[in-house]
């Protein structure tokens, strides 16, 4: 190849970069999506319910698109709300997330925070993200926890981390339980089994009500295979986390290039099956709603928001 060739193909190469920037940056992070899928693990003949799962939004206060696109959202009608977290993006960020949550204040709900729920974002290489999981350097930026869990009590919603929750939904009785974000090591999977098992004791139902198996659903920020693993053996049936951003940048026919956890690339986001110990559970990765401020690109991975409709009709995944 002449050096005249190998300059055009530096040039096209360059543009054809520049162009795939300017397109994630200005045009994909903003084409909000809802995803559906269909999730059977009611018992036969039981009313379909419908779970709206939102991760990852990021927020920050003059994000008006987004935050108008999660308002609209409440024209779903779900049932129940699943937040897995990294709400904030900003340190007044709570301003637009108490604006977009505004209309749900009526819809039973629960949620887990994520790192950036405790932490704001940082400027640094972007590079860095590819190079394994993200940690926090030198002193964090610390955010005002208190105040988001303050307005989602003010909606009515319910702490999931490491906690857990029974209600009933459409005739349905579920039984969620969540842990705090395992990517800052928040998680205590060492007290899953006696907060079960407490709830279990003191869960009450009426007859027809207990006639039907109960639905147990984990709920995760960050889906590192530990807890994944763990939830399994606690009986989850339905597992929803977030925090991969799908990968946020992936390279048509290869996929997501990390997942920023140990979680494998091919289930950055999605719905899959999750194995372990002869037990299974569906598994539910949102690639999120929003990005970090200093890092606002999406490639090939759309924001989305994820409606799960859990049936019992004989539906499944392979």
């Amino acid at each position: 190849m002449t050096s005249r060739a190998r300059s055009g193909a530096a040039a096209a190469l360059a543009a054809a970069g520049l162009g795939a920037l300017a397109w994630g940056t200005l045009i994909e992070r903003n084409l909000f999506t809802v995803r559906r899928e269909v999730v059977p693990i009611l018992d036969p003949g039981a009313t379909p319910i419908r779970v709206l799962h939102l991760s990852d939004l990021h927020m920050a206060p003059w994000q008006r698109r987004k935050q108008e696109w999660i308002r609209q959202l409440r024209d779903l009608e779900p049932d129940l709300i699943v937040n897995t977290g990294d709400n904030l993006g900003h340190t007044e960020g709570i301003e637009g997330i108490e604006y977009a949550f505004a209309p749900f204040r009526d819809v039973p709900a629960v949620y887990v925070n994520g790192s950036n729920d405790y932490f704001g974002p940082t400027l640094k290489s972007p590079f860095r993200y590819f190079s394994g999981p993200s940690e926090h350097r030198g002193e964090p930026l610390r955010l005002d926890t208190a105040a988001l869990e303050e307005y989602f009590d003010s909606l009515g919603w319910t702490s999931l981390n490491n906690a857990a929750v029974a209600m009933n939904l459409r005739g349905s009785p579920l039984e969620l339980f969540g842990v705090d974000d395992p990517h800052i090591q928040r998680d205590r999977l060492d007290r899953l089994p006696g907060i079960l098992d407490e709830l279990r004791e003191n869960t009450e139902t009426d007859d027809a009500v207990h006639a039907r198996r109960v639905t147990s659903i984990g709920v995760t920020h960050a889906p590192y295979q530990r807890v994944l693993s763990s939830f399994v053996t606690r009986g989850a049936d339905l597992i929803l986390a977030g925090h991969t951003h799908g990968g946020q940048v992936r390279v048509p026919g290869y996929g997501a290039l990390v997942t920023n956890c140990d979680l494998p690339r091919s289930r950055a986001s999605g719905m899959t099956v999750w194995h372990h110990a002869m037990h299974a559970a569906y598994l539910n990765v949102s690639a999120g709603i929003g990005t970090s401020i200093y890092a606002p690109v999406r490639f090939a991975c759309k924001p989305e928001a994820v409606l799960l409709t859990l049936t019992g009709d004989d539906i499944g995944y392979s």
